[in-house]
This record gives structure tokens, sequence and C-alpha cells, in this order.
């Protein structure tokens, strides 16, 4: 697929909708910019920490762990790795 997009006031630049649908890219979502001497390269960044947290939660959840426990687990296994 090839789009051409306009550079407007400021620099900015609209993606077609069409690619926003399709790589699920949402306002305030970050974009790659790779300079390739000659031309570019874009890449959606799509943040996994929120769908980490989600896990983290249910899990905590599924177990009966409390958030202090999980932070007290968490600063265990911290002190051990960097007692080695």
């Amino acid at each position: 697929m090839t789009k051409v997009i306009r550079i407007r006031q400021n620099g900015l630049l609209t993606l077609p909708a069409e690619l926003q649908k399709k790589y699920q890219i949402n306002e305030g979502d970050s974009i790659t910019l790779v300079d390739l001497d000659g031309g570019w390269f874009l890449s959606p960044q799509k943040s996994i920490l929120p769908n980490l947290v989600s896990e983290i939660e249910k899990l905590r959840e599924k177990n009966g762990i409390s958030v202090d426990e999980l932070i007290q687990g968490v600063r265990e296994q911290r002190n051990k790795s960097n007692s080695k």
C-alpha cells in the first residue's frame, strides 16, 4: 500500500484512517521514525505495559496475594539478585 500524506503547519502529518485502524494506532500512541538516508521507516510502538499490569493483577487476585505481599516478594527477589 502506498499513500501520499501532506506535511501541515508545524511539521504535523496525519496518518490515513485505514492505517490507524489496521495497526490500532490511537491518539497519544508513539511511532518510531527511522531515517534511512533517503527515506523514512515508521513503526507503531505499542506499549506492553498495560497488558503486563493486567496479567499480573489477574494472577495476584487468583492466588490471593495482596499488593503489599507482591511488593515484598519483588523486594526479596531484587535483594537475592543483587547479592549474587
